[in-house]
């Protein structure tokens, strides 16, 4: 299948999308043959932009930050090789996405956020005359006010800008519109409000566009769920159903299927790697493997992969986990039942396939059942159970706090990366995304700190 390639096959595509210039406002998915491996690239490369939107909003970015970072993620991620694709580009991954992410509640309120956010980025960096062709493209039945209404509220509208730290000399284009549809800016007191009606600046018509915008994609996610449920899911199921299932949950980085740097962790150094380098999933593990002498099968997979890609060998793995199982089941039994499966992770058995270690993004979508340990412990765990484990990781005060806000607002992996940097005393400016990034992280900040102290000593 073919991807569309000609001038005048883009600028139809660009009509369909409904866009203004290079900004699509996507309200009908254009008529393009594309290949099945694009179809899934164009997505993971639009996903790395929401996803890095996403951390930008966890960490209280501010809007200036924002748009900074909005800007580099999409020159970084949506560039495409042949410069007239990336219209192409942008309106099939966001389409693909829109698929991915129509399916649950939780998807499509998490889409919505995120496209919403970039587009009010990307709509801020268009020229004047360009928002102004959005504002037609969008059918926003406003005009600009009338100098002679204009002259009657100046002075309100010059406090207004006052207030807000702009330059009292007011601009001579707003719009009348009635408050409610400027949500945002009425919250933050940065409009002048009379009898029902917000006046909305020419700079700040992008809260009027990103409303219509919302609202629109809210509709379309709606639709193309029912769509997805009724049809498309079951015609698709040999082809593109298993790749927008798992696009949900993909994770981008390092497979760490092997130790970084060829390291060996060795069965004495466990416990001791556990209290400085383990993140709290996988040290709750091995607290539970010591006390129950067990872990089912989600553990045990769980673990077991952390510890190999940290760079336990299969000899040592066999011996730990057998040194644990048989305090319980006996060795015959752990020989027969379990050692098999421990091989099958390292690739030694069945097809020979080498495992990867499981992301933060497959452990947090986990349901652990009663009696499992495995998942995330900052979505799994209770408040009181949590706030425990991280106090006896030597978490407390303002940073204690933090954590559990994150958490409360469902950002578990922003509390992990939180929790490295109260225990490290360095920031994570990358985010923590999978446990063995923690670990070698972990490793490589300590390695400084001991070559300091080394360097230090010796003079």
């Amino acid at each position: 299948m073919e991807i569309v390639r000609s001038h005048r096959q883009l600028a139809a595509a660009a009509a369909a999308g409904g866009g203004a210039g290079a900004l699509p406002t996507y309200r009908a998915a254009p008529q393009l043959e594309v290949r099945l491996e694009e179809f899934e690239l164009f997505a993971i490369d639009r996903l790395r932009v929401l996803k890095g939107i996403s951390d930008g909003l966890s960490r209280g970015k501010r809007p200036e930050e924002m748009e900074k970072l909005v800007s580099e993620l999409w020159k970084t991620h949506m560039r495409h090789q042949d410069p007239a694709e990336t219209l192409n580009k942008d309106i099939i991954s966001h389409f693909v996405l829109r698929l991915v992410y129509c399916r649950t509640e939780e998807l499509r309120k998490w889409f919505l956020s995120m496209e919403t956010t970039l587009f009010r980025y990307r709509f801020r960096l268009e020229s004047p005359e360009s928002q102004r062709m959005l504002m037609t493209e969008f059918q926003l039945p406003y005009k600009a006010l009338p100098h002679s209404e204009f002259e009657v509220v100046k002075d309100k509208l010059s406090q207004v800008a006052r207030s807000i730290g702009q330059s009292a000399n007011v601009e001579s284009v707003f719009f009348k519109v009635p408050f409610e549809e400027v949500p945002d800016l009425v919250a933050s007191r940065r409009v002048f409000i009379s009898k029902g009606y917000a006046y909305v600046a020419m700079s700040q018509v992008v809260s009027l566009v990103v409303t219509q915008f919302r609202c629109n994609i809210s509709k379309a996610l709606v639709l193309t769920n029912r769509k997805w449920t009724a049809t498309i899911k079951e015609q698709e199921k040999d082809r593109l159903t298993p790749i927008v299932e798992a696009l949900s949950n993909a994770y981008f980085g390092p497979d760490y299927s092997q130790p970084k740097d060829a390291v060996e962790i060795s069965l004495k150094d466990i416990d001791q790697l556990a209290k400085s380098s383990f993140p709290l999933c996988m040290r709750h593990m091995l607290d539970k493997l010591r006390e129950n002498h067990h872990l089912k099968h989600g553990g045990r997979m769980q673990f077991g992969l952390f510890l190999k890609g940290a760079g336990l060998k299969l000899e040592d793995a066999l011996a730990f986990w057998r040194a644990e199982f048989s305090q319980k089941v006996g060795s015959e039994r752990f020989d027969k039942e379990y050692a098999y499966s421990i091989r099958h992770n390292y690739g030694k058995e069945g097809k020979r396939t080498d495992y990867t270690p499981y992301s933060c993004q497959k452990i947090i979508s986990a349901t652990p059942g009663v009696g499992d340990h495995h998942g995330c412990p900052y979505r799994h765990f209770g408040d009181e159970n949590l706030r425990a484990a991280l106090n006896k990781m030597g978490v407390g005060g303002h940073a204690l706090e933090e954590i559990m806000d994150k958490v409360k607002n469902r950002h578990y992996q922003l509390a992990c990366t939180l929790t490295f940097e109260a225990t490290h005393g360095v920031s994570c400016d990358s985010g923590i995304n999978h446990p063995n990034q923690y670990f070698s992280e972990s490793q490589k900040v300590l390695r400084a700190k001991n070559q300091t102290v080394e360097s230090q000593s010796a003079t």
